[in-house]
């Protein structure tokens, strides 16, 4: 039966994978199948498709060690890095375009690609004030940057873009924001490590088109009210959410219980794209929110495909 996943979309028959998706419902092909496709490039970045039309969401191909994991963390003074080889083999055979780059937040694992993606691919991007300014710095195209606050609503050729005010994951005892700010840069103040990544406020993005429409969230949070009236057939739900008062079940409530939650950021994005590996139980603590409500839950490998 054709489950709407491709055959490197989901894991490998480890003992691990089996033991994911042992009690993950699959996404059977609807009979009225869309016109879009999804593909996960790790962390939080994700490929639409609708046509002949690319957009993309935090597209972070690089994946440097940070430390993210251990028991100390992430290091602030690790310095950027951008594997300009590794994203233009993508590029140059093909496998990769991008007409709009989506950005969330500004953290490193979110936007540190993203300039060089731009200016590769010709693509608008859009993000905050702060996502934009750091992006400039960081060398981005500033013709193709679009500054975004939240409440667009836009049109293109084939597709709509949605703009929702979010918010980031609040993290540890004090539920705070990991390297916090919104700070308007020039470009003599290019971001040389993580900690120069500021947050820079949270987005939330509503793409449709093809028959289909996916709502994604940056952060392990959201603003409930931006949520009225949406009712996406897709949405991209990061792990975690500890701190927020029934982060799964009231997210799920306000969208109308999606078709399909898919799970995202819940690799360990210290190993290489290709290593798609949950480093602290998050994706079966989602998987189990899921599983009590009436919506499917998707899992996907790195580089694995989904058609809602």
């Amino acid at each position: 039966m054709d489950t709407g996943l491709s055959r490197r979309g989901l894991f490998g028959a480890s003992a691990a994978a089996a033991a994911i998706l042992a009690g993950t419902t699959s996404a059977a092909a609807s009979p009225h199948q869309s016109q879009m496709t999804l593909r996960w490039w790790g962390n939080n970045g994700w490929e639409i498709r609708v046509g002949t039309k690319t957009i993309l969401i935090d597209p972070w191909l690089t994946r440097f060690k940070t430390g993210t994991y251990t028991p100390a963390g992430a290091d602030p003074k690790t310095p950027l890095s951008v594997n300009k080889a590794l994203i233009d083999g993508y590029l140059d055979r093909g496998e990769l375009r991008a007409d709009h780059i989506l950005v969330t937040h500004g953290h490193y694992d979110h936007l540190t690609d993203v300039p060089y993606l731009a200016k590769r691919t010709g693509a608008t991007v859009f993000g905050t004030e702060t996502h934009l300014s750091l992006m400039a710095a960081l060398g981005a195209p500033e013709d193709q940057l679009a500054i975004a606050s939240g409440g667009e609503d836009l049109t293109f050729d084939g597709y709509s873009i949605r703009i929702l005010r979010s918010l980031h994951s609040a993290t540890g005892e004090r539920a705070r924001v990991p390297f916090p700010g919104s700070r308007p840069l020039s470009r003599r103040d290019r971001p040389r490590v993580i900690e120069d990544l500021y947050e820079g406020g949270t987005l939330a993005y509503q793409v449709t088109g093809g028959g289909a429409s996916v709502l994604d969230f940056g952060g392990s949070n959201y603003v409930e009210s931006e949520l009225a009236g949406l009712r996406p057939d897709v949405v991209l739900v990061p792990v975690g959410g500890a701190k927020v008062t029934q982060y799964v079940p009231r997210l799920l409530r306000a969208l109308g219980n999606p078709r399909y939650v898919a799970a995202t950021h819940w690799d360990d994005f210290d190993l290489p794209l290709g290593q798609a590996h949950d480093p602290n139980g998050g994706l079966e603590t989602l998987r189990k929110a899921v599983a009590a409500t009436s919506s499917r839950f998707v899992v996907l490998d790195h580089l694995g495909e989904f058609t809602p």
